[in-house]
């Protein structure tokens, strides 16, 4: 085999640019096999340089699997490489994984891809061969009994990818039209109205603490006697609350009603929603 073949050889095995297959290759003295190894080393050697970098965009995957829904968040530097043919591959292949392990992360790293290699090994390699930093995001699966889960994508960039996804679990006692419309409608307003939480019982402590602080130093300026202040401090937390619950917020399909009142209005099949994932790239 000719010297330039065996650069083309090595472009194929391994993706990279034609510079680094023919310089290693001489550094190996011509052995494919050691030179895969030296690319790989090389690779491994990039990537941790590209990992300081900030991966703010990316691409949000769903996949299901019998009563399974999972989701994953994949991040990469640009928009350009969440394009990439290499880079929707390598997600969409670890979105069907992430199902079968049920989004635990440290399992899912260990898992095989197609090619043989563990996701950490394809990761790395396509660091190297995109020269970009690519990291594993948010992830989470849905595997309640008798539950049914409903998926929304917003801004799709191929098949089951996209910037913002959203799974929204619901239990009912039957799976009917209505039912069906409003599964898809309740994670079109999730995605638009990005609830903290499905009650407001459940918004996290630390978020209304931190509200707290914000209506405080706002009623600051007003001068005006404690009682007053800490009634007006009282009514904004409320409202804030209100705002942020998925139940009490206003139904974005009809503004004069609130999502509890659209599941009152479906209550004779028992519809119950159970829990929910919004996930925007980059947010």
């Amino acid at each position: 085999m000719s010297d330039i073949e065996k650069v083309k050889k090595l472009r194929l095995l391994t993706g990279a640019g034609f510079k680094d297959c023919n310089s290693t290759l001489k550094e190996a003295n011509g052995d494919i096999d050691k030179a895969i190894e030296l690319l790989r080393v090389k690779g491994i050697s990039k990537a941790s340089k590209k990992m300081t970098r900030s991966a703010n965009d990316g691409v949000v995957a769903v996949s299901s699997n019998d009563q399974k829904t999972s989701v994953i968040e994949v991040n990469c530097e640009t928009d350009f490489v969440a394009k990439n043919e290499d880079f929707i591959n390598f997600v969409k292949e670890l979105s069907e994984l992430n199902v079968k392990t049920n989004s635990n992360l440290e399992e899912l790293r260990k898992t095989c891809l197609k090619n043989g290699k563990s996701v950490d090994v394809n990761l790395v390699d396509l660091i190297a061969k995109i020269g970009e930093k690519i990291t594993i995001g948010r992830l989470k699966t849905f595997n309640q009994d008798g539950c049914n889960n409903f998926v929304y994508h917003h801004s799709v960039v191929k098949d089951n990818l996209s910037k913002l996804a959203v799974i929204t679990c619901i239990k009912s006692k039957s799976l009917d039209e209505n039912i069906k419309l409003f599964g898809k409608q309740i994670s079109m307003h999730i995605a638009a109205c990005n609830p903290l939480s499905i009650n407001e019982e459940n918004i996290d402590k630390k978020i209304l603490e931190k509200e707290k602080e914000l209506i405080a130093e706002e009623l600051k300026s007003l001068g005006k006697p404690e009682k007053i202040t800490n009634k007006i401090a009282q009514g904004k937390l409320n409202k804030f609350k209100e705002e942020n619950s998925l139940l009490s917020q206003q139904w974005v399909m009809e503004p004069k009603k609130k999502v509890i009142d659209i599941l009152n209005e479906i209550n004779g099949n028992d519809i119950e929603i159970v829990d929910y994932i919004r996930i925007k790239v980059g947010e």
